[in-house]
């Protein structure tokens, strides 16, 4: 698949990040992980902390695909409110879904901190806005559901969104809880320290089949060599569908920039991460290097020619609709990328096994919870690998009847 258009920032600004080998002979391991991206990096890095040293190949170079192109905002607030996740999958799951993704949040800080180059991250609340006045209502019962699960979060008036981020809309939410890392340098960080500690890493190593037996895996790449394995775990983001007998996603086409350097310390209420109810949503974050990210303008469709000559003309929508909230700040734009995203129709990611697929696990994180999604992912298969229960393991397995139709 080709997931994203060529200049994606984080790709621009740090380059290839570290060098990986291809994979030029045979290998045996406990686990081999398909997909070098935030995903494989995450999951590879957790079994390390179990004692299990893993293989990670993938057909790019490491990080190169959705990762590279990620704009790496992190929320607890799935794609699909609260208030419908709750009829989707049952108050008790979808409270523990949000309650997990803000969990993420901190975990993926601690993980920052503990590997020796110190990637980028920073804690920032994050406000929703309701871009119509009849959003209003849903708005204040999405409050006080998460309220009610525990939720630091504010329900903010006409006068209060005016007060602290400088534009008029009928309401907001602002939670205390969000954050901000660099989705492809954490992935090259997360990799090299992985690789200090022995754990392997191939990149330009494509897996042309994978053979199933009761004792694991035997993968066969396209130089001819071959990996046997116990255990498989398949993080390659959107192009896991590949490996799987049903269709659990729908593919869509999404679109950001990023402003020249502004220099200015804070753009509005603490740089909030901003996004809105409409769907497709409009958001922005500013960068670490004092620029604006404004993403949004989608397409429901897998493309990659059209999404891609769509790009300019998106890049104007996308610097118009900033604008409108911010005419007193001076966005020029850039750099202009194209994506493609997943989305699921319960908004939840897949994790866990199937059937058809023994010795395998899916970490498959949808939406704009990908990073999140990813974190939990990890934390459930690498408990589960090492021998521990988890108790959320079944909480995004493929037994789940409304994720299942797309």
């Amino acid at each position: 698949m080709h997931l994203r258009s060529d200049k994606p920032y984080s790709l621009l600004r740090h380059g290839l990040g570290h060098v990986y080998p291809s994979l030029r002979k045979d290998l045996k391991a406990e686990v081999v992980i398909i997909g070098a991206g935030i995903t494989g990096a995450l999951v590879g890095w957790h079994l390390l902390q179990k004692g299990i040293q893993a293989v990670v190949i993938d057909r790019r170079h490491a990080g190169m695909g959705s990762t590279a192109a990620s704009t790496s905002l992190l929320q607890y607030e799935i794609d699909t409110p609260l208030n419908e996740l709750i009829k989707l999958v049952g108050e008790k799951n979808a409270v523990l879904s949000y309650l997990l993704c803000r969990q993420a949040i901190y975990d993926l800080h601690e993980i920052c901190k503990q590997i020796p180059s110190k990637p980028f991250f920073n804690l920032h609340p994050s406000f929703q806005f309701a871009s119509y006045n009849n959003d209003v209502r849903k708005m204040e019962r999405e409050y006080l559901l998460r309220k009610r699960a525990g939720f630091n979060l504010q329900l903010l008036s006409v006068d209060d969104i005016s007060r602290l981020f400088g534009f008029k809309k009928p309401a907001g939410l602002l939670s205390a809880d969000g954050g901000l890392v660099d989705a492809y340098q954490l992935t090259h960080a997360l990799l090299k320290h992985g690789q200090d500690k022995a754990m392997l890493v191939y990149d330009n190593t494509e897996v042309t089949s994978i053979g199933y037996d009761t004792k694991g895996v035997t993968l066969q790449t396209d130089w001819g060599y071959k990996i046997e394995a116990k255990e498989l775990v398949i993080a390659c983001g959107y192009e896991s569908q590949t490996y799987l007998p049903k269709k659990i996603e729908k593919l869509h086409s999404t679109y950001s920039i990023i402003s020249e350097p502004l220099f200015i310390n804070e753009f509005w209420h603490q740089n909030a991460l901003i996004w809105e109810t409409a769907n497709p949503y409009l958001y922005m974050r500013a960068s670490a290097d004092h620029r604006i990210v404004v993403g949004g303008k989608d397409d429901p469709f897998y493309n990659p020619a059209r999404r891609d000559a769509n790009l300019p003309r998106k890049m104007k929508l996308l610097e118009q609709s900033f604008g409108r909230l911010f005419p007193h700040i001076p966005f020029r734009t850039d750099f202009a990328w194209a994506g493609t995203f997943a989305s699921t129709r319960d908004g939840l990611p897949y994790i866990g096994t199937i059937p058809e697929r023994p010795h395998t696990w899916f970490a498959l994180g949808f939406g704009g919870n990908g990073i999140t999604f990813s974190l939990i992912a990890a934390q459930i298969i690498s408990d589960v690998l090492s021998g521990k229960k988890n108790a959320n393991s079944r909480l995004f397995d493929f037994s789940r009847t409304a994720g299942t139709k797309v």
